[in-house]
């Protein structure tokens, strides 16, 4: 499990960054795969969720998580939730304790985001398509309206795929520079290859909210050594699926 030095700080959260190691899965999904949305055996997930939540919390029930769909789209839970469906959505916010709210990711960016004087928590799960349409943004106005304030809010970029890694289309980057020419910043071209810098164009969202206490934790999940489950190491070695990474935080 990874940490993050300035969440750490603050003794009244919990939080973690999983990577694949650790769980009860095999083969392509071996070991820790947390994805309900994967073909894994769900017996195996289930054990592999149960594996999460006590190192969180042993006391909390289950893991609250979604249905992500790559949008701007996030639910606020300020009851319990009684049954464990799935919202479609891509965030999560909460003022309960107890309740561990988790995003999944293969690639994509997990953040965390904790107000130290509200009390309040959010996850979200963002790859580039939830970036671009503001999922961010989306999240830290809405805490704001329910009274956080902005220097106290910290910010953590999990683990996720890194600009060296990550080559694009043409066409990405155009759509990127039509919204904002300053986006041209998050694109570099090496030997006709464009790579986009995901971490950083999300980092550029969150300081653009006038939030400074910001961590990233700079680790590529593209990057076999380091051992996360990565859609495009997947797709890379004709996988007709993979594992998920789970991200969470919760009030204790």
């Amino acid at each position: 499990m990874i940490v993050s030095k300035k969440l750490s700080k603050f003794n009244k959260i919990r939080h973690g960054f999983f990577n694949r190691v650790g769980g009860k899965s095999n083969g392509i999904y071996k070991s820790l795969n947390c994805g309900p949305g994967s073909k894994d055996k769900k017996t195996n997930i289930i054990k592999n969720l149960n594996i999460v939540k006590k190192r969180i919390c042993k006391s909390s029930k289950n893991i609250f998580l979604l249905h992500q769909k790559h949008s701007n789209k996030f639910v606020f839970l300020d009851k319990y939730p009684h049954n464990l469906k799935k919202v479609k959505a891509d965030a999560i916010i909460t003022n309960l304790v107890k309740l561990p709210i988790a995003v999944l990711t293969a690639d994509c960016a997990p953040i965390l985001l904790y107000d130290k004087q509200k009390n309040m928590i959010a996850v979200i799960h963002a790859g580039w398509k939830g970036a671009f349409k503001g999922i961010v943004s989306k999240v830290i106005n809405f805490m704001i309206k329910k009274g956080c304030k902005k220097n106290n809010i910290t910010a953590v970029i999990g683990p996720c795929i890194s600009q060296k890694s990550y080559n694009v289309r043409e066409d990405l980057k155009k759509k990127f520079l039509k919204k904002n020419k300053k986006n041209s910043i998050f694109f570099k071209k090496k030997k006709g290859i464009i790579y986009f810098d995901l971490p950083n164009f999300i980092k550029f969202q969150i300081k653009l909210m006038n939030i400074s206490k910001i961590d990233m934790i700079n680790i590529d999940t593209f990057n076999k050594k380091n051992n996360f489950f990565s859609a495009r190491q997947s797709l890379n070695s004709n996988y007709d699926d993979y594992g998920r990474n789970i991200s969470l935080i919760m009030i204790n």
